[in-house]
């Protein structure tokens, strides 16, 4: 069941209350980590809990505030370092919110104070060392591989990464793009085989494009 992004504050001390029954467990902690909900404005710095079920960010200046998304819920994570698409270095994650397109994030309620959380769709995770950006995004590839889709086929595997060739038809703008494939940006739910599938296919249409090209040139010389 998809739950999307919800309210937390069962806190125990400067932590979050973990689910003991199903055994989770703190896999990192970040300190002074900024959260950017939908198009909402940045929110002042709080901490960041990884666990093994769930992303938690608590706010350090409202102690009744703070935010939850099992992994199970989180489709797509990446890390954007592009500032036209975004002016900070951030960890980009995509929601699933179980609602149909027309009951998502993007209305003008969305700025209120009693924004449906259930209706947001992206959140940023702002670090103060954004050095620690591609360690973090491992360690969120690393949960969701503890946290496979259910609904998933039987013997797909769990997941498959993007480089710059995968988003280069600018589905998400923001991702900044790595040398190579050994450097993965962004970690999805689909197949290996669907991943080189794109990337055999963007190779394609880049050589189709440089044919037509050459065709262009050559008939402009015999004209």
């Amino acid at each position: 069941m998809v739950v999307g992004l919800r309210p937390f504050d069962d806190r125990v001390g400067d932590g979050p209350r973990l689910d003991a029954d199903s055994g989770e467990e703190v896999m990192r902690v970040e300190r002074g980590v900024a959260v950017a909900l939908g198009r909402r404005p940045m929110e002042s710095p709080g901490t960041l809990f990884v666990t093994t079920k769930r992303v938690i960010w608590l706010s350090d200046v409202d102690k009744e505030k703070g935010y939850a998304v099992d992994f199970l819920s989180i489709s797509l994570h990446a890390v954007s370092r592009d500032p036209e698409a975004y002016p900070v270095p951030c960890i980009f994650a995509q929601i699933e919110t179980g609602n149909d397109g027309n009951d998502v994030e993007g209305s003008d309620s969305e700025f209120g104070q009693d924004t449906d959380l259930s209706r947001i769709t992206e959140m940023r995770l702002m670090l103060s060392d954004s050095n620690q950006l591609d360690a973090l995004f491992d360690i969120f590839c690393q949960c969701a591989e503890l946290n496979p889709d259910p609904n998933s086929v039987s013997g797909e595997e769990n997941s498959w990464v993007f480089g710059n060739e995968e988003i280069g038809d600018g589905s998400y703008p923001e991702w900044q793009t790595y040398e190579s494939l050994a450097n993965p940006i962004g970690y999805a739910n689909g197949a290996h085989d669907l991943a080189h599938s794109v990337l055999e296919l963007q190779i394609n249409d880049q050589r189709f494009e440089d044919a037509e090209e050459v065709e262009h040139d050559t008939n402009g010389d015999h004209q």
